[in-house]
């Protein structure tokens, strides 16, 4: 199905309604959709409380266009799932940009709306098995809480999280006995400064920017045990 095909198209996602992206999200989406546009989008931030009753709202066929920056495969298989109890779910489809945010967002997400090739149904969505191989918790000493929160995504820490796990797995120091157990998180605050990683059970806050300052993070804090004051947040 295409754009066409569609009694609706919805742009779902955090940070919608305030702020730069914003901004610029809805002044894209109207040069290419027109202002009338601006009533399909439905900001997520607090909850998905507005989606679903948007959903219940609109005519159908309906799709829904996932914009959340944290999206990943098994976002988008609890998103359909949940259209799937809505009413008429055979008339629900769902698509995502998988957290593949361009410089021009909105022209990827228009772009999206023709690709019905991408376009998957809420009807038939894999029930979640009952017992999973990983569900024991996994061996550690220490935790690491990487905040993925809107603004800490947009300073780069979806790339930084891949870096940890792997500079983590590189010293022997991943989900192991004496090892270290890593959690992406929502917003933890002090945004301004972040990317954000907090360290428990020491209950420290790191600030971390790139490829370098991980590296430090991992090989001095993590594996040497000394302190890093350079990337330490000050309350």
């Amino acid at each position: 199905m295409t754009t066409a095909a569609y009694a609706r198209v919805l742009f779902a996602g955090p940070d919608l309604t305030e702020g730069s992206f914003a901004e610029l999200f809805r002044r894209q989406l109207v040069a290419l959709r027109g202002e009338a546009a601006l009533a399909d989008i439905v900001d997520t931030s607090a909850d998905y409380a507005p989606l679903w009753q948007r959903v219940v709202d609109s005519e159908r066929p309906l799709l829904v266009i996932d914009l959340d920056p944290q999206s990943s495969a098994q976002h988008l298989d609890w998103l359909r799932s949940e259209l799937s109890k809505q009413a008429q779910p055979d008339q629900l489809f769902a698509a995502s940009l998988l957290g593949q945010f361009e410089t021009d967002p909105a022209a990827a997400a228009c772009a999206l709306v023709e690709r019905g090739e991408l376009h998957l149904s809420c009807v038939g969505v894999p029930e979640l098995p009952e017992h999973h191989a990983w569900s024991c918790i996994p061996p550690h000493r220490q935790r690491l809480l990487l905040c993925n929160g809107p603004r800490c995504t947009r300073r780069g820490a979806l790339p930084l999280w891949k870096s940890l796990r792997e500079q983590l797995k590189v010293a022997g120091k991943l989900e192991c006995a004496g090892g270290v157990h890593i959690t992406r998180t929502q917003c933890q605050f002090p945004c301004d400064d972040g990317p954000t990683v907090s360290l428990y059970p020491e209950g420290e806050w790191y600030r971390i920017r790139n490829q370098e300052e991980v590296v430090r993070l991992v090989q001095e804090r993590i594996v040497e045990g000394r302190d890093v004051p350079e990337l330490l947040m000050r309350s």
